[in-house]
């Protein structure tokens, strides 16, 4: 029986491929690849010259017979665009069809945004929740911040450019106004890692642009003084009112909090009137 190796390549600079990696590129007989294109690119950087073909979310079903055929004759490597597949990318299908079938599996690990963007975090990670893209649309993405309101182990998910503003605004209304680190293009020429909270990137990410990991520190652990509370409250309802949201929206945004509705009204009573004068 052959095998069938699960490559990691880099997520930007093509100097983080493996010695290992570049081995078994150029020792099999097939590399099945996301883009062909893309991974072309890598090949001939290193003047690697084995046959590839496209397996990728669209043609997975209809390619699957051809990859395991493949592997009847010979080693098969599996890649995806950038860093390692199977993970929010095509691979587990064909990495669990290939054992059925009684080949070998081996990983040849290597680059992953989602460890790259935690070593320079600067938080304790031991612990935390890989979320992975975040919902395109902006109530399943709230409705999963909403299950996510008392974890206390960090989150950490992708985000596209276009979309990383109205996913901060709504941590910022969900979870609050948290400790949070950004990562723009990472291993890329305009690499860049923002730490502050979700109000300051907000502020510093006008135009996003790039590629993005988002890591949003836990609840803290800590019960939080009732004046902590009211001040959360204060931040999520003054929001709201920039925003023009109606009152029961607005006290709907500020439940997390854990405050009364009778002390969300109240507040937002006062920021009503206070932007009125």
């Amino acid at each position: 029986m052959s095998t069938l190796y699960i490559v990691a390549t880099p997520i930007g600079n093509m100097e983080d491929i493996t010695l290992r990696a570049l081995r078994v590129l150029g020792d099999v007989s097939l590399i099945a690849a996301e883009d062909t294109r893309t991974t072309r690119k890598l090949l001939s950087r290193y003047d690697i010259d084995t046959p590839s073909t496209s397996y990728h979310d669209h043609n997975r079903v209809s390619k699957l017979p051809v990859l395991l055929e493949a592997l009847s004759h010979g080693d098969v490597a599996l890649v995806s665009d950038a860093g390692t597949p199977s993970i929010n990318d095509p691979g587990a299908e064909l990495a669990a069809a290939a054992d059925s079938a009684g080949h070998t599996v081996v990983p040849v690990p290597g680059p992953s945004a989602l460890t790259a963007a935690l070593s320079v975090a600067g938080i304790e990670a031991e612990q935390f929740i890989y979320l992975g893209f975040l919902p395109r649309r902006g109530g399943p993405r709230r409705k999963l911040f909403d299950s996510l309101i008392g974890e206390h182990r960090a989150l950490v998910a992708f985000e596209a450019p276009h979309r990383l503003t109205e996913t901060l605004a709504d941590i910022f209304k969900k979870l609050g106004d948290r400790q949070v680190v950004v990562c723009r293009e990472l291993t890329k020429l305009h690499e860049e890692v923002f730490r502050g909270t979700v109000t300051q990137a907000l502020e510093h990410f006008i135009e996003p642009r790039g590629e993005f990991t988002l890591i949003v520190l836990g609840a803290d652990v800590a019960a939080e003084p009732d004046d902590a509370l009211f001040e959360r409250a204060r931040e999520i309802l003054r929001y709201e009112s920039s925003r023009g949201s109606k009152s029961k929206d607005a006290i709907a945004a500020a439940s997390m909090t854990g405050l009364s509705k009778n002390d969300m009204y109240r507040l937002w009573l006062e920021i009503r009137e206070g932007s009125a004068q």
